[in-house]
């Protein structure tokens, strides 16, 4: 696939851990394969935007107490997946 050459501002710590944490590899392969994460992310977080207002209009507004307790079960699992304990296993 064809590359692009880019010149980035990046903080010093965040750019000393990365080519700490990326070893050997090419830290544009890192930063390049980031940026691919970054994007999925965004655009699963498009979809489901548009699903659930999808789901609105065809059902009407979710209520608050749903929706509360969505953000509730997102912020257990968010803190579940930080855990040092899990951030061991993972290392």
């Amino acid at each position: 696939m064809a590359k692009e050459k880019v010149t980035l501002t990046l903080d010093p710590a965040q750019l000393e851990e990365l080519r700490r944490i990326s070893g050997a590899r090419s830290l544009s392969a890192t930063v390049d394969s980031a940026v691919a994460a970054y994007l999925a992310r965004w655009r699963h977080l498009r979809a489901v935007d548009d699903w659930l207002a999808e789901l609105e209009r065809d059902h009407g507004p979710v209520p608050a107490e749903t929706l509360e307790w969505a953000a509730q079960a997102i912020d257990r699992w968010d803190a579940a997946r930080s855990s040092p304990r899990r951030s061991r296993r993972a290392g």
